[in-house]
């Protein structure tokens, strides 16, 4: 609060000095009302950009908050975005070491003959895995698509299979597979939010390997070809991730940005040309970062709190949560989050570390943001028979009291 002290001595003021005084003041209390609403302003969020495209959605990456979307569960012919879920399963591969990079693919007339967008590979002869998987990324590569298939799963066919028990695990309930390389096919589709999830996975679960994405050029067979993700010579923090196109299907892309620790990932089907794709992503980019912020709680397996234990060797129990705690959240609302826990009133050794005790819950002006479960961070085993007696007694006598 601003406190004013004025002193006039009325004999010697002057009409004028008066007048300037009461100019001065009413200037001061119009800055000191207008002050308060120029902070609600800043706060204020606009309707999202009017965008182009038959489904879309960005989503922070962080945190899975889909922030703006359209049709984002329609389901929809995917185009080359397939190939994510075919790269997917290379670096699934890769990092349990089931395959290498080095591992030698032989080219069959199959992936030779393969139609579409190439990476040139020959019938016969024998191309490193790392070389195909970057085929597969940046030059889209159906023929790349289908040698990788053949080489993990033994078929395209035996392979969609497996693409499809990924797409379940990821929860991508809106997406069935056909093939390795998006090229038309009547039980193939997909949706905006699945595509999404899907880049969300690679991004968080391959880091090693999400730099491919960012590449610019990939020279295979004396063949330079370009990446087809045109974001990635607009927009410096863009790195990824994936374009797609088919007269069906239209323009499509699945594109990530990191801006001041938050990543977002965009999707847009169906636009109608190269230009309108990226134009459409840099809108919904543009939007969620200029409005909205990912504000990181917690840290993985921080300890929040601790609880009274019950016939264990240890009298404690430290409580916190296995993954980081991250929300997404409107500019300028931080001061209103919320954290609370809901722990359980009596807990009993044994006790095994990741079992649930409570929960925590975030709120942001009295509305839930995230609920994320409360667990133990430590094992405790069972006390010897004398202590589990005298607890048994003494928590029967509370019981009694409560």
């Amino acid at each position: 609060m601003l406190q004013l002290i004025l002193t006039i001595n009325p004999v010697k003021k002057t009409m004028m000095e008066l007048r300037q005084f009461t100019t001065r003041m009413i200037t001061l209390m119009v800055l000191l009302c207008w002050m308060p609403l120029a902070s609600a302003a800043s706060a204020l969020i606009p309707a999202p950009p009017k965008i182009a495209a038959t489904a879309y959605l960005v989503m922070d990456a962080d945190t899975g908050e889909v922030i703006v979307a359209h049709k984002e569960n329609d389901r929809f012919p995917p185009a080359s975005l397939t190939k994510l879920m075919t790269s997917y399963i290379v670096e699934y591969e890769l990092t349990k070491g089931n395959v290498s990079e080095d591992d030698l693919v032989l080219i069959s007339e199959k992936a030779w003959r393969t139609t579409g967008s190439r990476m040139f590979v020959q019938e016969g002869t024998q191309v490193k895995l790392g070389d195909l998987l970057r085929g597969v990324i940046i030059q889209s590569g159906n023929d790349a698509s289908v040698a990788v298939a053949e080489h993990i799963a033994g078929s395209e066919s035996a392979f969609a299979d497996l693409m499809n028990q990924h797409a379940s695990l990821l929860n991508m309930s809106n997406t069935h597979f056909t093939n390795a390389t998006g090229l038309p096919s009547e039980d193939l589709y997909s949706s905006a939010k699945d595509m999404a999830i899907l880049a969300r996975a690679i991004i968080k679960e391959f880091p090693q390997h999400y730099a491919i994405y960012a590449e610019k050029y990939f020279t295979y067979n004396k063949i330079r070809q370009p990446n087809r993700n045109k974001l990635l010579w607009r927009d410096r923090t863009v790195d990824g991730v994936k374009t797609g196109f088919t007269t069906e299907a239209g323009y499509c892309l699945v594109a990530s940005a990191k801006r001041n620790g938050m990543r977002l990932i965009s999707v847009v089907l169906g636009t109608k040309d190269e230009n309108a794709r990226a134009q459409e992503s840099q809108k919904l980019l543009q939007y969620a970062f200029r409005y909205y912020r990912t504000h990181k709680l917690y840290k993985a397996n921080q300890q929040l709190n601790t609880i009274k234990v019950w016939k264990g060797m240890s009298d404690q129990l430290r409580l916190g949560i296995e993954r980081e705690l991250a929300v997404t959240i409107p500019r300028g609302q931080a001061d209103q989050l919320k954290a609370v826990m809901d722990i359980d009133k009596t807990i009993e050794a044994p006790i095994t570390k990741g079992q649930q005790y409570g929960v925590v819950k975030v709120t942001l002006n009295d509305t839930t943001v995230t609920e994320v479960p409360l667990v133990a961070l430590e094992d405790i085993p069972e006390a010897g028979l004398l202590t589990r007696i005298w607890h048994s007694i003494l928590m029967f006598f509370m019981s009694l009291i409560s």
